[in-house]
């Protein structure tokens, strides 16, 4: 190549490059000055969709809005006066919290508990994933309906029970004691696949030298788990625990389809509470009832995962 030609080839290529310089910064100096118009439709819509719903409601809150007059009135506490008086909110308060914790725990539980079984990439344990994901795909009414076909006294579960006991028809749904810890499970039931799936991701960062040192040191299955798998687990374990928590405790359809609260008020949750009192009429009451529903879900998720998530930089 003469030295024209080097001079000509060297000239077209600093030419590239100072367009692809000059295209670079033109397009950084329009994201920087035109950031707005990407960022105030998305707050407009999440203001509109979430925080204006959400300030509605407490005004809500604090009136007398019913279905037997038109007008609405600001009565201050009153609401809250006729949850606790009326509505026994403390023990509402408390129930909620057995069925989010109850659906919770036996989730988190067997979804780990099927993440370590599922481990292992083969042919055999993905079909495994895809049918325990099944029951995500169906609505919780679908999943609530099914289970009280189970656990009805003439169900299959009653009638399996029969053929080594003979004549058994126990009322599952229908035990005061036992009604809202079986729901909690529909619950952890409905959702376990799901969680199964993030455990299974978490899993999959674990390194494959860190698992055969151990066990080439001879650690067993647990020792193997605890210390080289768990710290692992630590960002799933946020996810899942918060997500699971917080779900059960605003769900209220799963309840609806099989006990509706019953029997008596043994699941009666506030959710459900909600939808009573919306139902007579009192809507003012029930955006009262959700209004405390809001800052127990708040005072349970920002301490909560602030823990979650300090134990994630310990591990």
């Amino acid at each position: 190549m003469t030295h024209m030609q080097t001079a000509a080839v060297t000239d077209i290529g600093s030419r590239r490059s100072t367009s692809s310089v000059a295209v670079r910064s033109v397009t950084a100096g329009s994201i920087a000055t035109g950031w707005w118009k990407f960022v105030v439709p998305i707050t407009l819509a999440v203001s509109l969709l979430y925080f204006l719903p959400l300030l509605i409601n407490v005004y809500l809150a604090f009136s007398n809005w019913s279905g037997f007059h038109n007008r609405v009135e600001f009565i201050g506490l009153d609401n809250f006066r006729t949850l606790f008086t009326q509505y026994n909110l403390l023990a509402q308060v408390r129930l909620t919290f057995t069925y989010a914790i109850t659906a919770s725990l036996v989730g988190n539980l067997l979804a780990l508990a099927l993440a370590l079984a599922l481990e292992e990439n083969s042919v055999t344990n993905q079909i495994f994933r895809a049918v325990f994901f099944i029951p995500v795909l169906l609505s919780p009414l679908a999943s609530g309906y099914v289970w009280a076909g189970i656990l009805d006294p003439a169900g299959p579960l009653n009638q399996g029970i029969s053929v080594f006991s003979g004549g058994f028809d126990f009322a599952w749904l229908g035990s005061r004691s036992l009604a809202i810890y079986l729901v909690a499970a529909v619950d952890a039931w409905k959702w376990l696949g799901f969680f199964t799936l993030v455990y299974i991701a978490g899993l999959s960062t674990v390194p494959l030298e860190l698992k055969e040192t151990a066990t080439s040191m001879g650690a067993n299955a647990w020792q193997v788990f605890r210390h080289a798998k768990l710290p692992f687990l630590a960002p799933a374990m946020t996810y899942n625990i918060t997500v699971t928590l917080i779900g059960a405790m605003s769900t209220f359809d799963i309840i609806l389809a099989t006990t509706r609260g019953g029997p008596g008020n043994a699941t009666r949750v506030l959710n459900v509470l909600t939808l009573d009192q919306f139902g007579i009429g009192y809507f003012g009451l029930a955006s009262t009832t959700q209004l405390v529903v809001t800052i127990l879900i708040t005072i349970t998720a920002i301490p909560l995962v602030r823990f979650l998530r300090s134990r994630e930089l310990e591990g």
